[in-house]
């Protein structure tokens, strides 16, 4: 497997983001980070915990479901 792909949702309760992949046999990874830094960090956490070191995917994919927006202002 070369790449997985997360779905990213923004967490209307915490402010924060809330990634998810599925897996195609069954079960997946979710995870959630206060800001997008810290969810890629919980992201590559989650994914060495998941898969074995043969098995990694050399990246992943982050889709967001709804575009985020930066407040400039």
């Amino acid at each position: 497997m070369n790449m997985i792909t997360f779905s990213v949702t923004a967490c209307e309760e915490t402010g924060g983001y809330v990634a998810r992949w599925d897996a195609p046999s069954g079960g997946g990874i979710t995870t959630q980070g206060d800001n997008l830094t810290e969810l890629n960090e919980m992201i590559a956490d989650a994914v060495r915990g998941w898969f074995s070191e043969g098995e990694r995917p050399q990246s992943v994919k982050l889709h967001f479901v709804e575009d985020p927006e930066l407040a400039v202002a």
